[in-house]
């Protein structure tokens, strides 16, 4: 089975945006629909960058939403500090600058993998700037996570020195474990490029460090996601083998007021849901979050 491409080419997603510094550093952002629109901000994953989202944001766009994306710090056409202490605390403050550097108040919130934490760490902090939250894939609960073989060499000790190994064919084929439907080779080909671009996949062993935050902050994060009184989505892969459906009862059971869209399929979706079925994702989130 093949698929299409789904992305546009890189270059012309980040020719799309603009680039604030921020505590020293570069940091890629960009906002698509309408001025007047009621704004959402999608935050992306590990190892990736906000080129995730440019299948759906311009249904978002469509929809009347003021989209904001963003590369978080050390990912895409961001800076990648070789020496940087990188946390997905400090991330969320990326986030809140962002967003007083762009006159945001309160916004909806879409979250995927990595962009999980950083959504739950800005839930605890101010969950009345809020107003309704969106969930892909991610580790919610740190129990339930299961991260695959390579996440668990490169966070461990022997991380610093596998991590300059990485290449492209490396890149997609550990991808390609965690899908439930096919990406295209273009894609794929984008992505790497923009995880690898100054050096990035050598920061792996550091980002990676959001594992063992999720650990320590796992009472506070949980809490901050359960507790939301705003409204909440999950559009879930079930077929990840990371953050899939082994997560969804106890979201289920937790959440029961939450609106759940699972990507059954056939085939059924894995851990990008956003670049295996994106027509189905901009539809979940358009009727989501459109005023």
């Amino acid at each position: 089975m093949t698929a299409g491409r789904v992305l546009p080419p890189l270059r012309r997603w980040t020719e799309g945006g603009s680039t604030l510094q921020i505590g020293g550093h570069a940091v890629f952002v960009r906002q698509d629909g309408p001025v007047s629109g009621a704004p959402v901000t999608l935050v992306h994953g590990f190892p990736t960058s906000s080129h995730d989202w440019a299948a759906v944001v311009p249904a978002l766009a469509a929809a009347g939403l003021r989209v904001t994306t963003l590369d978080l710090l050390g990912f895409g056409e961001s800076d990648k500090p070789r020496r940087h202490r990188y946390s997905v605390l400090g991330q969320a403050s990326l986030v809140e600058e962002v967003w007083r550097r762009l006159g945001t108040g309160s916004t909806a919130l879409v979250a995927h993998d990595y962009g999980v934490s950083v959504g739950q760490e800005l839930l605890a902090r101010d969950p009345a700037r809020i107003t309704r939250m969106a969930w892909l894939n991610g580790g919610l609960y740190p129990d339930l996570h299961r991260p695959v073989p390579v996440q668990r060499l490169l966070h461990g000790p022997l991380g610093p020195l596998l991590a300059p190994l990485t290449t492209q064919r490396r890149f997609a084929a550990t991808l390609r474990a965690v899908l439930g439907r096919p990406v295209h080779d273009e894609d794929l080909r984008d992505l790497w490029a923009s995880a690898s671009r100054a050096g990035g996949h050598r920061l792996a062993p550091r980002l990676l460090r959001y594992i063992d935050e999720r650990r320590v902050h796992a009472a506070r994060w949980t809490s901050a996601l359960e507790g939301f009184a705003g409204p909440t989505l999950f559009v879930w892969g079930p077929a990840d083998p990371i953050s899939g459906a082994h997560v969804l009862p106890r979201i289920r059971a937790r959440m029961p007021g939450a609106r759940v869209v699972e990507l059954a399929g056939p085939p059924a979706a894995g851990h990008y849901p956003q670049l295996e079925d994106p027509g189905a994702v901009a539809e979940a989130l358009t009727g989501f979050l459109a005023p």
